[in-house]
């Protein structure tokens, strides 16, 4: 997907469907050596990836990114925690917030934007049951409308 010189990488779908989000914001993101090859080979996950703030500084844990192919003694481990590049006062922001109950930094997409690597991340609320069973309905709503939508067009 290219729009406005973005591509996306790699996205979370999941994310939607486990947590409420909002506070919705884009970052760089510090990578070495081999990572930014395999991330243009759309080599990431971002299943279990959230945020985690130490220190006044922000970190992405468990995003995976592959080991590039032609990397040899240079790859990096997969798995390593990534900083985040943002402002202080973001950080101070996103910390805010984290540390309500309930809330939790969860890694939404990973793209390239004018060839650099950026995360967006956003402020999650974990869904109870009953709202994953309503995302579920609602999805399943909109796809009978449009398989209706769509026969009709055939006639």
């Amino acid at each position: 997907m290219k729009k406005n010189n973005i591509k996306v990488l790699s996205q979370n779908k999941k994310a939607s469907y486990l947590y409420f989000l909002s506070d919705f914001l884009e970052c760089g993101i510090e990578l070495k050596g081999t990572e930014i090859k395999s991330l243009r080979k759309s080599g990431a996950s971002l299943t279990d990836a959230y945020v985690l703030i130490k220190d006044n500084e922000a970190f992405i844990i468990n995003m995976h990114i592959s080991p590039y192919d032609k990397g040899n003694i240079f790859n990096h481990d997969p798995l390593r925690n990534r900083k985040l590049l943002m402002h202080k006062h973001e950080i101070r922001k996103y910390k805010q917030k984290i540390e309500q109950k309930g809330f939790t930094g969860v890694v939404t997409k990973v793209y390239l934007k004018s060839g650099l690597a950026k995360v967006e991340i956003a402020l999650g609320k974990g869904k109870k049951l009953v709202d994953k069973r309503e995302t579920i309905k609602k999805r399943e709503d909109e796809r009978e409308i449009n398989k209706v939508i769509k026969e009709n067009r055939k006639r």
